[in-house]
């Protein structure tokens, strides 16, 4: 079918170009004030960023202006001259233009509905001019879609399949509208789940914004401003990630939820990372591009003298990197899986901790991190060869020099001086909320920030600083025997985020959270404390006994209040390198942390396995704890782990916290018979644990939990480079005169 038009009556036309030239003439008093105030800084007029929509920087949106009058101006000239392209009528064109101005006039209602009810501090028409402005638009192109649908005839009824293509088109764009409709309220339903406050503010975009490090590297920052404030607290977080789709989103959501609140906040990424130039090296330099930032925050008009911090793991040591700074420094600090001593998270008791490193480095190695964390099949089968410092090759087939700058500085020398700095913890000058899991590896360092900032000369500091800990791997949720499982971490630790600024800030009254807050596993609840270790706690210890052996748990073993007598036991075991323990479950980073069956681990003769009867009653162990062994060896330098078990009543045997020490013993170097008896100590990952009426408690003793931490050649060489190993004869001796033992924080069970 041809379109037939005929020559619209003169009246007809004559109100068609009145309604335009309104309609242009209205567009022109937008671009024309939005130019008085941006070029002479017109008082009178609204503020610039009333005119702005957000999303194109002003000498673009001023280009893309003029065209649109330009154009507009033709569409005009045709009208009055009765003739052009725009003038001659066709039926197709008006039907394409009275669909999209009206998707597009839904769209800005739509929009301004939101506007108004979401943010109670907009006024009517400020912060809305660019929306009604989009109204002159879509009605332009309605009331000329309109003149060139009455001005022809109208076509016959479409066939089937064309009424059918035209439903799911009108289909497809009423999903378009909802989806984006719920995009631009997804920061009011993330808070809503969160049971946040309401927002108050519109936010305001500025993407892509440069920040100079003093070394001249160009580090790169998307800024979301709470409109109509002159000055407004400012919320920091540095992140090492990839700009890919799914971070985009997340900071995207989280700095619009901030700022709706009434705060600037600033996703900036870290060199090498979220489009920011330089080389990405996990950890290194972020002390100074992070001092670097917090002058360039102090020097914008928008700083109100307040800056608080955000982030967890490697953007929480960006953090920490900084919470010695004043003027400008943090106001308050909220720090997540991340403390000042990375040190001792990847070398708890002298031992590497290989499966979190190599996961780390697989996952964040090259240009961009990978989508996904390596399974704990592919971290085991690269750990699984010598020397170990190879790992990362053997994953990825390179080398990846932050891994293998590790592995091979297992001494705190200035490699991790350059990490952790020097006793931050004690130099803060910020009260920090500080959010640990029971089974994440930055735990036990976690809790030594914790208790070093409780005794900061700084009242400040020491009173309002607080701790969390919960049922969380590294930023992930630990799974119960039952199939439940702790709560979505990382909505935990935005559901905190803005009530702890708005307490430190004064923005918004918030009250108070305890001191202390801990997940109680076993019996599953959160309780709020005072203090960490608390003061209730009684230290018993529980003695390890045997007769026959304790080999595997078909052993004898026993683990009781009361002290072996009689002659003198101990227990034997083969530690061979080649044969390590596998790790199952445990505090890691990556996807193999948490709680996990220990039963076919118990079964090897090289595990010791201690055990307590059926408990009679309910029993609390809540705090740090430690294991004391009387050991021998024929190695000069060997591990000896241990782990504390939960045995249910059906004999399911499940990990609640583990622990390792490596330790020389000179003797041995050019013996091949056992040492003599040497007192050790290993410090076990903190816990809150019930144990239950007819459970029981369970130690198991070995030397190899692999690959959570590296395996010990035995041969007193480093570890990292070594191919070579040894076999080692591991002895424990448990009686009166060598009381191996395990001290629990017993708490009293309410």
């Amino acid at each position: 079918m041809t379109d037939a038009p005929f020559s619209p009556p003169a009246a007809l036309q004559r109100r068609y170009l009145a309604i335009l030239s309104v309609l242009l003439f209205l567009f022109c008093l937008r671009v024309l004030g939005q130019f008085l105030v941006a070029t002479f800084h017109v008082l009178w007029l609204p503020a610039m960023d009333e005119w702005m929509s957000g999303l194109v920087p002003y000498p673009g949106l001023l280009a893309s202006q003029i065209l649109i009058i330009l154009l507009y101006a033709k569409i005009c000239l045709d009208f009055h001259r009765g003739s052009g392209y725009f003038f001659n009528p066709r039926r197709r064109l008006g039907t394409g233009l009275l669909i999209f101005g009206a998707l597009y006039l839904t769209v800005m209602i739509l929009r301004y509905i939101m506007r108004m009810s979401l943010y109670p501090h907009e006024r009517w028409t400020g912060g809305c001019i660019p929306i009604f402005f989009h109204w002159v638009l879509s009605s332009f192109i309605l009331v000329l879609g309109s003149f060139h649908w009455r001005t022809t005839p109208r076509p016959p009824a479409p066939s089937a399949p064309r009424r059918a293509f035209h439903l799911i088109g009108a289909l497809a764009a009423i999903l378009c509208i909802v989806a984006w409709a719920i995009f631009q309220m997804t920061p009011s339903i993330l808070a809503h789940r969160l049971g946040l406050r309401r927002s108050q503010y519109a936010a305001r975009e500025q993407k892509n914004v440069a920040i100079f490090t003093s070394d001249g590297v160009r580090l790169v920052a998307d800024i979301y401003h709470p409109q109509h404030t002159a000055h407004s607290p400012t919320i920091l977080v540095r992140i090492p990630l990839t700009r890919d789709l799914k971070n985009s989103l997340f900071a995207s959501t989280i700095g619009k939820m901030w700022a709706e609140r009434g705060y600037t906040a600033i996703i900036e990424g870290t060199r090498g990372r979220f489009s920011s130039g330089g080389s990405f090296y996990p950890l290194h330099g972020e002390r100074q591009d992070g001092i670097d930032t917090l002058k360039w925050i102090a020097s914008q008009p928008w700083y109100d003298g307040r800056i608080l911090t955000w982030g967890g793991s490697a953007f929480g040591q960006t953090e920490w990197a900084i919470a010695d700074q004043m003027n400008p420094g943090p106001t308050a600090m909220q720090v997540y899986f991340a403390s000042t001593d990375f040190y001792d998270m990847f070398y708890p008791g002298g031992a590497f901790s290989l499966d979190s490193a190599l996961s780390w480095a697989i996952r964040s190695h090259g240009l961009r991190d990978h989508p996904d964390w390596p399974s704990a099949e592919e971290v085991r089968k690269a750990s699984d060869g010598f020397p170990m410092r190879d790992a990362d090759r053997r994953a990825t087939g390179e080398d990846i020099p932050f891994f293998k700058g590790w592995a091979d500085h297992p001494e705190r020398d200035e490699l991790w001086a350059e990490i952790d700095g020097h006793d931050r913890a004690h130099s803060l000058q910020a009260p920090v909320l500080l959010m640990a899991g029971w089974y994440d590896p930055f735990l036990p360092t976690q809790l030594n920030d914790f208790q070093t900032i409780r005794h900061s000369p700084q009242s400040r500091v020491a009173t309002r600083s607080r701790l969390i800990i919960g049922p969380w791997t590294h930023a992930g949720e630990v799974y119960f025997p039952d199939g439940t499982h702790g709560e979505n971490f990382r909505l935990q630790s935005l559901a905190l985020s803005l009530p702890w600024f708005d307490e430190n800030t004064g923005v918004a009254q918030v009250p108070s959270i305890a001191p202390v807050k801990l997940f109680v596993m076993g019996k599953n609840v959160w309780r709020s404390e005072n203090e960490w270790p608390l003061v209730r706690t009684r230290y018993i210890p529980f003695y390890l006994g045997s007769v026959k052996g304790a080999n595997s748990a078909t052993g004898d073993g026993t683990l009781s209040v009361a002290i072996p007598t009689g002659m003198p036991h101990s227990d034997t075991y083969t530690y061979d390198p080649l044969h390590p323990v596998p790790t199952a479950g445990g505090a890691m980073i990556g996807p193999a942390a948490g709680i996990a069956r220990q039963n076919d681990i118990e079964a090897r003769p090289d595990v010791l396995v201690y055990s307590t009867p059926p408990l009679d009653d309910d029993l609390e162990v809540t705090g740090p704890f430690s294991l004391t062994l009387y050991v021998s060896t024929t190695a000069p330098n060997t591990d000896f782990t241990a782990k504390l078990v939960d045995v249910q009543s059906d004999g399911l045997a499940l990990n609640i916290s583990d622990g390792v020490l490596r330790h020389s013993y000179p003797e041995m170097a050019h013996s091949s018979t056992s040492s003599g008896i040497s007192e050790i100590h290993i410090d076990l990952w903190p816990t809150s644990m019930v144990f239950l009426k007819g459970h029981r408690l369970r130690l198991e003793v070995s030397s190899s939990n692999f690959p959570r931490f590296d395996r010990n050649p035995n041969t007193g060489a480093a570890a990292a480079a070594i191919v070579d190993v040894k076999i080692a004869r591991q002895t424990v001796m448990h009686n009166s005169s060598y009381p191996s033992h395990l001290m629990l924080p017993v708490v009293p069970v309410r």
